[in-house]
């Protein structure tokens, strides 16, 4: 079954390669999307979709991220799955 999560989380994860780390575990797993750092230094936000299990795999590691984080909170919100991207991408902060 192929689903869609749209994630924030919360903590010490910026400055930690929080978003190049979930790039390679997503592209690991074959689950496409993007992240990015929102613009209160202590938030990512992440879309992801793919295959269930593969999209569960990569939400079980955004709980404890890389090495040099410490993730405080995720908060996953499943959406309809689009089927709108072809690989994973990180994204720039968007401005305030």
């Amino acid at each position: 079954m192929l689903v869609r999560a749209h994630l924030f989380i919360r903590g010490r994860v910026q400055g930690v390669f929080f978003r190049q780390s979930m790039k390679d575990v997503a592209t690991h797993f074959g689950v496409r999307g993007w992240v990015r750092n929102l613009p209160d230094g202590r938030t990512v936000e992440a879309v992801l979709e793919g295959e269930e299990e593969a999209v569960k795999k990569v939400i079980e590691w955004a709980h404890y991220g890389p090495p040099g984080a410490k993730v405080e909170k995720v908060e996953v919100l499943y959406e309809e799955y689009k089927g709108e991207f072809d690989g994973f991408s990180i994204l720039p902060t968007p401005r305030p």
